[in-house]
This record gives structure tokens, sequence and C-alpha cells, in this order.
């Protein structure tokens, strides 16, 4: 999720808006569209490569991938064309032929060839990951790659097949091979196959090769930028980043403005006073309270535009701390907690209540399970089942308070990184409604997000909050809930289990659960068998995991997140309509798609 918080400044409003205001033009026709990029902040000093975290490239302006993905629901193999006109999978996924856009050329005139793509696969490897792991043994991983001619390529999928293959094949970032191919060595190829095939010695030292050139990749600084993209960069600072048209872009007449102005902001704030002074032509999802969305709908030619995002806001449990141990004691606050109150205090405009608790965003979990889903348990509050579920689980009540069992005192602490304020909110309110229920509870904040997810994972909170329900794939779903963070580790397509508190083990859940009418189950090897099985044992598999999770209440669902985006017609017309699949992409992209106008006086 593009999730904008309060970060380190780096620049200030003036200085973001030292290139010229929104609406001017530094050519004739199409003027400049102002937006930012919602998936990271400038940094004027960083280079332009993709393949820096921080690098001056951004995605759909002069950042291209192989594809676009779509926001379908529950399919993760859904993608619009990008500088591959069209695909075909073999039928038992074992490969896939990409085909080029057959106009696709770099800025300097240089056609988009499949050496290009070759050269920026054997890249990603040295990054490693998804369909680029060196491991053989890793789902979905690629055993070979073939150019077949200068618009063609092939790319086979190891023995250990995965159904999002394709999926992160398509996302792969191209960058031109006359640019970036000094850095893979002569023999890197070679090296590959060694690290792939080879044994003992001889792999492992050929797998550090191709990892030890991760640093000299992140590092690369070209001399000025080379894109296939709409757009290339001319310069930068650190309010803002400016980029123009590439003449040789292969769909250049979908694109309407002659440059494109990317404003640096340092946190929600900033970007409020963007829109409410009607600087922006889009800010993509923005957590935005009440008052603040009053100020930027009045502000002439702002619009707002909603669509799915398949994200939701959980707070989770360390089942390895007592008295979260027991699943009674979950249940009890799931009851106690007023999903509703705590979305109108935290994520007004940004996010629906959770209907009940599955690990899925609702709109997926209805399009998965079917009518299944609403034979799920609510969680409605219910103050009487509450009570009863906590003293099934030895609590006492005391002096008008709940204690524990032995009847020391009961102290929930719920621990949320201070930066991100509707947690903070939404924290608070749940800590207030269960004091109002006899728990004393009260929120702890940690300075940072990167202070927060290091203790997290070190087993010190007893309660955090935690992204879940993260599709469209179904193993990404469920990954959140019984995957590395509840001990489940996949090593060399072997699936282990480590107990609490061992290698990011910090949920401390069971290995094997009740499933109720599915009998005794391991979710993780559940969770592992959806990277592999048929849409229809994929189905059964989510509707088992799904009960799992409600039953067990590993994680208790608050809301799930709207993609609440923000579109200014004053300068440019024709954005995409409510819950298009193109709102989680950026206005690059629905450029290339061929939405956005200029609009005519």
């Amino acid at each position: 999720m593009k999730r904008l918080a309060a970060i380190a400044a780096l620049a200030s409003i003036a200085t973001a808006t030292a290139c010229g205001g929104a609406g001017t033009s530094d050519s004739a026709g199409g003027g400049v569209y102002t937006t930012i990029d919602g998936s990271k902040q400038i940094n004027a000093s960083a280079p332009i490569n993709p393949f820096n975290p921080v690098g001056s490239v951004f995605s759909g302006y002069n950042g291209m991938a192989l594809a676009w993905p779509k926001n379908d629901p529950i399919d993760p193999n859904q993608f619009y064309p990008a500088l591959a006109s069209s695909w075909t999978v073999a039928p038992d996924r074992s490969a896939v032929v990409i085909h080029l856009q057959p106009g696709a050329r770099w800025s300097d005139g240089e056609p988009v060839t499949s050496d290009d793509v070759r050269v920026s696969i054997g890249l990603a490897y040295t990054q490693g990951g998804t369909a680029f792991a060196l491991d053989p043994k890793a789902a979905g991983a690629a055993a070979d790659v073939q150019v077949v001619d200068a618009k063609t390529i092939k790319v086979t999928q190891g023995a250990n097949r995965s159904a999002t293959f394709l999926s992160n094949l398509l996302q792969t970032v191209v960058v031109p091979a006359h640019v970036y191919g000094r850095l893979l060595p002569a023999d890197f190829w070679r090296t590959l196959k060694t690290a792939q095939t080879g044994t003992g010695a001889a792999a492992d030292q050929a797998k550090s090769r191709i990892t030890g050139l991760a640093e000299k990749v992140i590092a690369f600084a070209p001399a000025h930028d080379v894109s296939a993209g709409p757009f290339v960069l001319e310069r930068v600072n650190p309010g803002a980043a400016l980029l123009r048209r590439n003449p040789y872009f292969f769909n250049g007449r979908a694109i309407a403005p002659d440059k494109v102005k990317l404003l640096n902001y340092t946190g929600n704030e900033q970007i409020w006073n963007y829109l409410i002074s009607g600087q922006l032509d889009n800010a993509p999802f923005t957590s935005v309270p009440t008052a603040v969305m009053d100020r930027i709908e009045h502000a002439s030619g702002n619009h707002v535009v909603k669509g799915y995002s398949p994200v939701s806001t959980a707070m989770a449990f360390d089942q390895a701390r007592k008295p979260y141990d027991n699943v009674h004691v979950r249940r009890a606050l799931a009851y106690l907690i007023d999903r509703s109150q705590v979305t109108r205090i935290a994520s007004p405009e940004g996010g629906t209540p959770a209907a009940t608790i599955s690990g899925i965003h609702a709109k997926a979990a209805r399009a998965w399970l079917g009518s299944s889903f609403d034979a799920l348990e609510p969680y409605k509050v219910d103050p009487a089942k509450a009570a009863a579920e906590l003293r099934a689980a030895g609590m006492t009540w005391r002096g008008g308070r709940w204690a524990m069992p032995d009847g020391s005192p009961w102290k929930v602490r719920i621990s949320v990184p201070a930066s991100f304020s509707d947690w903070v909110a939404a924290a608070k309110s749940i800590s207030s409604q269960l004091v109002d229920h006899g728990i004393d509870a009260s929120v702890v904040t940690a300075a940072d997000y990167t202070l927060y997810l290091s203790e997290l994972a070190a087993g010190k909170y007893d309660i955090g909050f935690w992204l879940v329900g993260l599709g469209p794939s179904p193993y990404n779903i469920f990954q959140r809930l019984f995957g590395q963070a509840n001990g489940w580790q996949m090593f060399g397509g072997r699936l282990t289990h480590v107990p609490p508190g061992k290698d990011g083990n910090w949920m401390g859940g069971p290995q094997y659960v009740d499933a109720g009418p599915d009998g005794r189950v391991d979710p993780g090897a559940l969770t592992a068998k959806l990277n592999f099985v048929s849409p229809q044992e994929q189905k059964r598999i989510v509707g088992v995991l799904a009960g799992i999770a409600n039953r067990q209440v590993p994680v208790i669902q608050l809301w799930d997140y709207v993609n609440t985006q923000f579109v200014n017609t004053s300068r440019y017309t024709a954005f995409p309509p409510d819950d298009d699949q193109s709102l989680r992409l950026s206005s690059g992209v629905w450029m290339q798609l061929g939405m956005i106008k200029k609009r005519q006086s």
C-alpha cells in the first residue's frame, strides 16, 4: 500500500514549489502536470537508478516495467501492457513468452530490445527475491532466460512452480542494456547457471559472486536519464523533480502534459496543504481527517475518487505472551472493540469498518468465500459474550476490573508507531473502550516505524498493529497471518516451523490448530500450498484459512482501507473513475493508458 506517514523533513513547501507552480508550462500546449510520488520521497542526491530504493526513477513516468498490475481482488495475474505488448503462458505454467512493444524506444533513440530485458533480469538476480531467487528450489524462481528475437524473450520457471510467477515476472523493471549492461561481468550467465544447478562449494561461491554485485548495482549512477517511459528526468532538487516528455515514447499521442512535476513532502500535513491550495493535479492515498477533507473538497477543481485497496489494519497478538495464548481472551477483546467507532476516529475517509475477522479485505473475502463469508462470526460488540469468554479463560473480576487467573493485574498495552497518526488514534480509541469495560488498557508509542518493526519482530510487544489482507495473491494474504511472523519459514523449498521468539516469530501461534469441520491442520503448510495448487483448490484452502482466522483470532481486523485519492480538474480531465482497476497505479500509467487530457479553455 502507498502509505504516506509523517517522516523526517527534506524540504519546505516553499522549496518544493521552486520549479514553478502547477498549471505553468515551459513549452506550448500540454502544460505541467503536478503530483507527488506516494511510494517515496525525493532525494536530490540519489542516482537515476530504479534499483536504488531512493533513486530518482519514478514508476510510470521515467520508470517502466514489462506490465502494470490491475487491481483485481483475487487474481494477481491481471495486468495492463507496458513495455510488454502481450505475453503467453504455457498451460503448465512452466514458461512465459513475452512480446515487446514493436515501437518502444529509449529516450536516446535506441530501440527497446530483448537484450534490455535480459540484462534487467540479470540485475534483478543480484537483488534476489520473487522470480529471481538464486535458490533453484525457491517457489517461482526463473530457471532460464532465452532471447528468441529482438522483440521476444522466453523465461522458464523452475521445477517448484508458483501461481504468482507470471505476476512477479511482469513487474520486472526494465533498464537499457547499453547503460546498465557493464554492471554484469562477462561470465555472469555462466555463474548464474552454476548457482542454480551446481552443488557444494562451487554453487555457494557462484551465489556469493552474484549477491556480491548488489551494492554495485544499487550505487550505480548514470550520467543522465535514459528512459523508455513517457517522461525523462530533466532536473531534481530537494523540493521537486521535473520531468519532460520523451519524444520517443511508443504511445506518445496518449500523453497530454509537456512536463510532470513531482513535489516532495514531509508528511501528510504538507500534502493536505498542497491540496487545499490547489497545487496538485492528483494525490494518491493520503490519510485525511474529516475537517481537512472538507477544506480539500472546497478548493476549486478538487474531487475525491475512491477505489478498492486490498489492505486491512489489524490489532495483532503475541500469542506466546499470557494471557494472549488463550483464544478466549483474544475473542473477548474482539467482542469488546467497536470497530465502527475506531474507524470513525482513525480513518473516516480512508477506511470502512471490518465486517468480521478473516485475514482478508471484505471485498476480496466475498469473492473468495461467496456465501460462506456471511457464516463467519462477525464479532459484533457484545459485553456479555466477552465476559463469558474471559471467564472461560480463567480471568477474574475483582474490584471493578478484570484480572489474570492468579488474581494479578491484567494490563493491556497496545504498541503503535508514533508517526502513524491513524494507528495512534485507533489504539487510543480501543484503549478507552477497554477501560470502559473494566480492562486496564493503554497505548505505548515507538519513536518511528523502523524501530517499531524491529521491536515487533523481536517479540517486545504484547499487542501491536499489523497490516493484513495484502492481496490479490491468496498466498501473500495469508502469509501475513501464517508466515514468517508466526513461525513458518521456507528454506530451499522446505517449510519448517520455528518456536516463538526465534527468527522473527513474534506472533507465537501454535503450529497445529482446530479447523472445525476440516479437523486439525497446519495453517502454515496450507498457506504454502496456495502458491502451487489449482484455482479450485486455492478457493477451498482460502475458505479453511479464513475459518481458522475467524475462530483463532490471531488478529482483530479493524478497518479495510479505501483507496481515497484526489484529482483536480481545473487543468486536466479524464481521470479514472471510482473503482477503476488502475487507481493504485501512478498518474504516469494513467497517461499511458489514454487517460488524463488537457482541459480545453
